[in-house]
């Protein structure tokens, strides 16, 4: 399995699209902070967005599709110079019956359908730490022909509500993270970090490895071989990239998986065996120094949470 794969299957990508929003005339609106990534797509017109980590706003036009990822607050407008309005009021107040938000008068027409993806995981931070704050891909972007696709189908399914309208809603959303996360990849340099490392043909190549046999025996001579490269060689490139060793990063990645696993009623013992351990006792181990607290104790907080391990 390719790593953002892995790490997106980990994650249990939870999408939930919102409103179809259709503004007119003048407007603005802020809204406040949110947990882990918003998506939006540009369906008609244009509009201006300021978020609270960036210096300037940004104008979006028709076409373009952005994400958020640092759950701080950010506010959308026509009018730059009007005093924004609390945007969830707004969209509580104008939703329709079908589902479609329509606020404001006057000339101009912005569309525009967005959505929230949120992660059952508490590894998303192996995501969400790698992204800037802000992801805009314009419409004359080279992805363009692609999005330009999942466009259509989003204006198709955020008009009017269809039958199976909330799973097609949610399939076409994931299509959107995928295809943006792709040409985030893909158009943006990007000199360290673990987006930078699976774009490494080479340690890209070791991540894909580690990934798809978790279970294995790796040894750093082992993975260097594999590419073709020097232990020492393989061992600097990769940490610097990474920012961990080989070895290090795959004990993490293990326990994470670990940690889901628990969380889902899988035995210690299988858990133990998935991840790469014969013993029960060196599984406890690994995973109370990676973790902080032994698996029985981690699935016992993980319940007494909601299923999530840091109570929060």
């Amino acid at each position: 399995m390719d790593p953002l794969s892995d790490i997106l299957s980990m994650l249990r990508v939870r999408s939930v699209l919102t409103a179809r929003f259709e503004g007119s005339g003048s407007w603005a609106m802020r809204f406040p902070s949110y947990s882990h990534i918003k998506f939006g797509a540009v369906l008609e017109g244009s509009f201006w967005m300021s978020c609270e980590a960036s210096s300037a706003p940004i104008k979006f036009e028709c076409g373009d599709f952005y994400l958020l990822t640092d759950g701080l607050s950010y506010c959308t407008a026509t009018d730059l110079d009007k005093e924004p309005l609390d945007g969830r009021q707004i969209f509580h107040e104008y939703l329709g019956k079908d589902e479609v938000v329509r606020y404001g008068d006057g000339v101009g027409k912005v569309v525009v359908s967005g959505g929230r993806f949120t992660f059952d995981d508490d590894t998303s931070e192996i995501l969400l730490n790698q992204l800037p704050p802000l992801i805009r891909l314009p419409a004359i972007s080279p992805s363009a022909t692609s999005l330009k696709a999942i466009l259509d189908l989003l204006a198709y399914e955020t008009e009017t509500i269809r039958p199976g309208h909330t799973i097609a809603a949610t399939s076409i959303a994931n299509l959107a993270l995928i295809h943006i996360l792709r040409e985030h990849l893909a158009a943006v340099p990007i000199k360290a970090g673990w987006f930078c490392a699976i774009r490494d043909k080479q340690i890209g190549a070791v991540l894909s490895l580690m990934h798809g046999d978790i279970a294995r025996r790796w040894t750093v001579n082992d993975l260097a071989t594999e590419i073709g490269m020097s232990r020492t060689a393989f061992t600097q490139r990769f940490k610097k990239l990474v920012g961990f060793s080989p070895l290090d990063y795959l004990l993490r990645w293990r326990m994470a998986v670990a940690g889901s696993a628990l969380r889902n009623g899988v035995s210690l013992t299988r858990v133990a065996d998935q991840v790469g351990y014969s013993s029960d006792t060196a599984f406890n181990s690994a995973f109370k120094r990676i973790m902080g607290q032994s698996p029985g104790r981690y699935r016992l907080n993980a319940l007494a949470n909601h299923f999530d391990p840091q109570g929060t």
